[in-house]
């Protein structure tokens, strides 16, 4: 147990060491301040021709442009781009080694491959956890700083549904959970990928192959592609707005969650096959 946890350290302190790893925080910083601040010039133009249609049939009271918004909006531009930002650092975590030939000094240690693998695969989750904390930081409490508190006007597939202050805190807390437990499939999907391939490149862009494909497969509504949307991990990985419906489809939530926990032990599974019988030297 202590060998596999000084492997983990190595293997996480390696992963946060390196240059790429930087780009995903310095990213999702400069884009969360750029619509704040876009958002706290101009959000009051933007936001008083949806509430002026509004007004025509409620009356619409309080403070609308808050941080609960903010945040909302930031999170769904932002977790489009997160898959990216995660397999940029986790998609070459086995194969950049591999390209290198570091792989073999690795593997010169007595820990098993099954170990190693999984180090990689916790350090690749931990990189992932912490461009969420930094997401949080900036959507949720800098959001909170800049623009308040208040009531959210979300608007979901159910409509337009107002969700009070006093009832948001726990759905922003399972929300950036199912955020991680999402982006979770994508750096565990990047990290199988590694195993598989000798490139340090190629599994990076097979992820983002892979998930432009699932999304435009569930982008149309049609009979054959309604069967296996189901069962594509990125219809699940928007689940988390669901959270900001009223009342709250528990049903459909914890069967995305449940989606997303098979892949992730499936991408892990086949990670720890495959490794165990990669051929290092050729």
């Amino acid at each position: 147990m202590k060998e596999f946890i000084a492997i983990l350290k190595n293997e996480i302190i390696k992963t946060i060491k390196r240059p790429r790893s930087f780009i995903g925080f310095g990213i999702i910083a400069f884009i969360c301040l750029m619509l704040q601040s876009a958002f706290y010039h101009d959000g009051k133009e933007i936001l008083s021709f949806v509430t002026g249609q509004l007004e025509n049939v409620f009356n619409v009271e309080g403070k609308v442009l808050n941080g609960n918004l903010i945040c909302f909006i930031v999170l769904q531009t932002l977790i489009v781009q997160m898959p990216l930002l995660v397999a940029l650092v986790t998609g070459d975590l086995v194969s950049g080694e591999t390209a290198n030939g570091t792989i073999r000094f690795l593997l010169t240690r007595p820990a098993s491959r099954t170990k190693i693998v999984l180090a990689k695969w916790i350090a690749g989750l931990f990189y992932t956890l912490l461009l969420l904390i930094v997401l949080g930081f900036f959507a949720l409490f800098v959001s909170h700083w800049i623009f308040g508190d208040g009531d959210l006007m979300a608007l979901n597939s159910e409509g337009l549904t107002i969700i009070s202050a006093d009832d948001i805190v726990w759905r922003w807390g399972y929300a950036f959970l199912i955020a991680f437990l999402s982006l979770s499939v994508v750096a565990t999907l990047a990290n199988m990928l590694s195993c598989i391939m000798d490139n340090s490149i190629t599994p990076i862009v097979s992820v983002m192959a892979i998930i432009i494909v699932f999304t435009i497969i569930g982008m149309f509504d049609l009979p054959s592609f309604d069967i296996i949307k189901p069962f594509l991990f990125t219809t699940h990985m928007i689940s988390w707005k669901s959270l900001f419906e009223d009342p709250i489809p528990f049903h459909d939530i914890w069967f995305s969650i449940v989606v997303l926990i098979i892949h992730i032990v499936l991408f892990i599974s086949i990670s720890i096959f495959y490794f165990n019988r990669k051929d290092i030297n050729s």
